[in-house]
């Protein structure tokens, strides 16, 4: 059985599951002015399989290319289904297997997190479809595919892991950290047009 598609779906009450003590229910992060970071969120349909891995492997090559002063890395999904839930645990499992952290909390991106963020990425064309409907015409640029920055790439979008065996989830981070030098080459032409 798939998930419901995120087209049509408006926050209809769904089994999350029990709630513990340990649930946290964050927007991605609250417009701040005087934070002049760029920040940059990854986006997959319920943030627990494709963003959490796009979020670490990011901030990790952030602060190997010595940005992580610069730029602030989020990630959020387009659905509420998993709203508080940590990450899949296909995706914990390739995330250990690599070094990289695994804490992560769910959440759903909003228009007002939006105000704040500087540039999407997002897994696939339904994704950037439904953050640039949340957008007006001249912000709707920031809102790009992740894989566009992977030169090499076979195709334009990061596969969904979430049904599949756990090759899907080392396909998914070995795509990451494919596109991570372009992501990096685009976070500094952010950076230097801001002068």
């Amino acid at each position: 059985m798939r998930r419901p598609s995120v087209r049509g779906h408006h926050s209809a009450l769904v089994d999350n599951g029990p709630v513990t003590s340990e649930l946290q229910i964050d927007p991605v992060r609250a417009p701040d002015p005087t934070d002049r970071r760029l920040h940059v969120c990854v986006v997959c349909t319920g943030n627990i399989c494709r963003s959490p891995i796009g979020e670490q492997v990011l901030r990790r090559a952030v602060a190997d290319a010595g940005l992580a002063d610069q730029v602030v890395v989020t990630s959020a999904g387009t659905g509420d289904w998993h709203i508080g839930a940590g990450a899949h645990q296909g995706s914990v499992r390739v995330l250990s297997e690599a070094g990289y952290p695994t804490d992560h909390t769910a959440r759903q991106l909003t228009r007002a997190d939006l105000a704040g963020i500087d540039l999407v990425l997002a897994a696939d064309r339904d994704h950037r479809a439904l953050v640039k409907r949340l957008l007006a015409e001249p912000d709707r640029s920031k809102v790009q595919l992740l894989r566009d920055f992977d030169p090499d790439a076979d195709g334009d979008e990061i596969p969904d892991p979430y049904y599949g065996p756990h090759q899907g989830f080392v396909d998914v981070l070995d795509m990451t950290e494919a596109a991570m030098p372009g992501v990096i080459a685009e976070i500094r032409r952010r950076l230097a047009e801001r002068g």
